[in-house]
């Protein structure tokens, strides 16, 4: 009798654990809960040239990878072209849903489709960058410093600002981006997020001359901050004939005409200023 109870226990106590593990219970008698899916870029508008994975659920048959074609669209079983171009996900699952249930072969369809990869859109990276081209935004949330990254980053003689421009909500967009500020600086926002057919250009880095009893005379790139005593430093210093005291400046003022001054060593430099060191009158 008593192996008979036991046996009939093991029994159920199997039972029990198959229910457990069919029906998404935990061993603690909670409801295993699923992960949460990943946010998907709704807003993002599809284009030629994005891989999509479309799914229908409890429908295999109908999942397929596929990129969206130059004109717009895509081919979908049983319901032909199907035109997404510029239609958000959340959009283009409605439409594949609605065909899917207007031709009677899907009575309540949940379509649901995966962004794989970013093609239609390109960003132009120009101007003083070590690799200049047009390239892929990859994801849907591409930022500056990624694209500048694909690039090469900026070339030795490249600007420290990156100017963006683009069209945003139908106007024509303009930003400058200080380089770097994204990596070291303590502002995110600097580092936004781009959209297809935008552009970044980092201009030239602005320089001063330096000439006369110089040591180094030639063009130096400007340091953040520079001022006249550590653009002479660059220069190398001036030689032993040279007076760092007997400096002559030649400047554009505002109506573009150059003018000599007699600078202090702590004045700022400016793009295009000419150091010129005059010799020592001793």
């Amino acid at each position: 009798m008593i192996q008979r109870h036991l046996r009939a226990l093991l029994l159920f106590a199997a039972a029990l654990a198959t229910f457990v593990a069919f029906s998404g219970f935990t061993t603690t008698g909670a409801i295993a809960q699923e992960k949460p899916a990943q946010a998907k870029p709704l807003d993002y508008p599809l284009g030629a040239g994005d891989m999509l994975r479309v799914q229908v659920f409890q429908n295999p048959d109908l999942t397929i990878e596929t990129r969206v074609s130059e004109n717009g669209s895509i081919t979908y079983p049983l319901i032909g072209a199907v035109p997404l171009g510029g239609l958000s996900i959340a959009a283009a699952e409605k439409k594949i849903a609605g065909a899917l249930k207007e031709g009677g072969f899907v009575q309540q369809p949940q379509v649901n489709i995966v962004l794989l990869q970013v093609r239609g859109n390109q960003v132009g990276v120009l101007g003083q960058v070590n690799r200049p081209g047009r390239f892929p935004l990859e994801t849907f949330n591409t930022r500056v410093s990624d694209m500048l990254a694909a690039a090469g980053g900026a070339t030795v003689n490249g600007d420290d600002v990156a100017i963006v421009t683009g069209v945003r909500d139908g106007q024509p967009f303009r930003r400058e981006i200080d380089i770097p500020a994204l990596y070291i600086g303590d502002k995110p926002e600097q580092d936004m997020v781009l959209s297809g057919g935008d552009t970044i250009y980092v201009h030239r880095a602005p320089v001063f001359y330096i000439y006369g009893e110089a040591q180094r005379p030639g063009a130096y790139r400007i340091e953040r901050g520079m001022t006249i005593m550590q653009a002479l430093a660059q220069g190398g210093g001036p030689t032993p004939r040279g007076s760092e005291w007997r400096l002559r400046l030649h400047r554009k003022n505002a109506s573009g005409e150059v003018e000599q001054i007699a600078p202090e060593m702590t004045d700022p430099v400016r793009a295009n200023d000419v150091i010129y060191v005059r010799e020592s009158i001793f």
